[in-house]
């Protein structure tokens, strides 16, 4: 008997992916309750009574102030590693490139950091 080939399991773990997946959202579909009350119409506030609609429009400075967050966020990410396996690096003969690699990778956060703040992107209110 010969082995299957390399492509045939993954296209069986493909399928069984696609259709237990289906069959769960299937299966929630059918058995989920459907009584609608007015207190689960509402928008949950930690316990409060709603104020005002849900649908309010906040400043676009928000979202960019988040955004912001998440880009340095994200940086910490990579930066960490990069910091723990610098040594490895310099061990490989790759150690300058790697460095001056991330020196371009700070440069360009920060000067997208004080391109924000020129503009006050960052100022809260």
């Amino acid at each position: 008997m010969q082995p299957l080939p390399d492509h045939i399991p993954i296209a069986i773990f493909f399928v069984l992916g696609v259709v237990f997946t289906a069959l769960v959202i299937v299966l929630g579909d059918l058995l989920s309750p459907r009584k609608p009350k007015p207190e689960k119409l509402t928008t949950y506030e930690c316990g409060e009574r709603p104020v005002g609609q849900a649908w309010s429009q906040f400043n676009v400075r928000f979202y960019v102030f988040a955004l912001m967050f998440v880009i340095f966020d994200v940086e910490t990410v990579f930066v960490f590693p990069w910091a723990v396996r610098l040594h490895w690096f310099r061990g490989l003969g790759i150690g300058p490139f790697i460095l001056i690699e991330m020196i371009v990778f700070m440069v360009i956060l920060v000067l997208g950091l004080a391109y924000a703040w020129r503009k006050g992107v960052l100022k809260w209110v």
